[in-house]
């Protein structure tokens, strides 16, 4: 799975970038999504609505046939309070800092990724596949938006507050002892005396 994916999901927003077109220079672009995409946005990623998206992408030419992704996702989403069931919206504002790279390479880039966490120094992402010849920047844009949405969304000041009932003086761990011995003295008392 793509870190920055769902991959097992259908992707909601396409803005495929042909690697082919892009010049030396780099390339800059703005997207913005359309109601139509943000509610499939919303639906894919288990949001009550996604009131807005857009994003914002510098993609610059590295050596190898890599290019660096580079901007921010920002949105307004609804949710609902995990505490008082009201809707509520938040704001999104993700940077997005990727390298995407030939599948081919996508192996020992990896492998470095991973001799550099045995080191000390701060690991760096592995890079994301180019695939098809492209890079989908509206793919790019939601799955930063999702990685970026609170799990347990909260109205500001909302508290949770567990609901405490009195304690039945009759219900601790030796009541049904205290129980049997009652009943015990009862039972004892209408048997007959001894011989």
């Amino acid at each position: 799975m793509s870190k920055t994916g769902m991959t097992d999901k259908p992707d909601p927003w396409r803005v495929p970038v042909a690697v082919a077109q892009i010049p030396e220079t780099g390339l800059h672009r703005d997207i913005e999504a359309d109601q139509a995409i943000r509610k499939a946005v919303a639906d894919v990623g288990g949001l009550r609505e996604v009131l807005s998206v857009q994003a914002s992408f510098d993609v610059t030419p590295e050596r190898g046939g890599r290019f660096h992704v580079a901007g921010h996702v920002r949105a307004r989403i609804g949710q609902t309070c995990v505490v008082t069931l009201e809707e509520i919206e938040n704001d999104i504002d993700e940077p997005i800092d990727l390298t995407f790279a030939p599948p081919e390479q996508i192996s020992q880039m990896a492998a470095l990724v991973d001799e550099a966490e045995e080191g000390d120094e701060e690991t760096p992402d592995p890079p994301e596949p180019i695939e098809h010849g492209t890079i989908d920047l509206g793919r790019v844009a939601t799955d930063a938006l999702y990685l970026a949405v609170d799990p347990y969304p909260r109205k500001p000041g909302a508290v949770f507050e567990p609901v405490v009932e009195a304690a039945d003086p009759e219900d601790h761990p030796f009541a049904a002892l205290k129980a049997l011995k009652a009943e015990s003295k009862k039972s004892g008392s209408r048997k007959p005396k001894g011989k």
